[in-house]
Formats: C-alpha cells, structure tokens, sequence
C-alpha cells in the first residue's frame, strides 16, 4: 500500500498539497504517483512568478516508463521551485512526501483547498 500522510491533501491526478499557515502550499507527487512512474530520470518546473490556475499544467515528470504531465490542484502564483531535483530527481522516488517537494504556491483561495481528497479519500480512491 502507499504511504499517505494524514496531514496533506491530495488531487484526484495524484499530486500532493500542504497547506502552510501563510497561505502558501508546497506542492508534490504522490507516493503512489512515483512508484506508477518508476524511475525518475528528469523533472520540469515551471518559473517563478508564473500564475496559474486550478488543473493548469505546471511541469512534467520523465521516468524510465513514460513522461508525465503535473497538474496544479489550486490556483496561484509559483513562489519557489525546487531546483534540486535539476541534478537529483531521484528524490522524488526516495522521498516523494519530503526531498522530493516541487513547487511552492502562494495561493489564489486556501480555502480551495478544502475541496481536495483528505487521506481517507485518497486511499480509497487507489484501492
């Protein structure tokens, strides 16, 4: 079974949320989107400063298996992308919930966020 922390929320397209006490969110995949994608070899981010909107495409993720689009779950401008995963993307399968974080998003609505999966949701939507 996947490992899904109880804090987060979660989109239907298997990204992950969770929602900071400024209004930002930092923004990833899913565990259980990694071990369906396999070995990550490339991740692309979008640049900061970007305004999106909810379901807007924000990067892609490249595995040994198929590359992958990333949808945004809420609407907002992007304030930090990680860059570390350029050199390492690995670290989206070794640690999706930590290291493996992709953006950062100031958001439009925070209380957009409350119509996203809770955990329970989440895992029964892969079971």
């Amino acid at each position: 079974m996947s490992n899904v922390p109880g804090q987060l929320r979660y989109a239907k397209s298997h990204e992950w949320l969770h929602l900071e006490a400024d209004g930002s969110a930092t923004i990833g995949i899913t565990d259980y989107a990694q071990a369906a994608l396999g070995d990550i070899t490339y991740v692309q981010l979008p640049k900061i400063g970007a305004v999106l909107k909810a379901g807007d495409t924000f990067g892609v993720v490249e595995s040994v298996k198929a590359a992958s689009d990333l949808y945004l779950p809420v609407a907002g401008t992007i304030i930090a992308v990680n860059t570390a995963l350029e050199s390492a993307p690995e670290t989206v399968n070794s640690a999706p919930y930590e290291g493996g974080w992709m953006l950062k998003v100031k958001l439009a609505d925070p209380a957009a966020t409350s119509s996203m999966l809770d955990a329970d949701a989440y895992r029964n939507l892969l079971s």
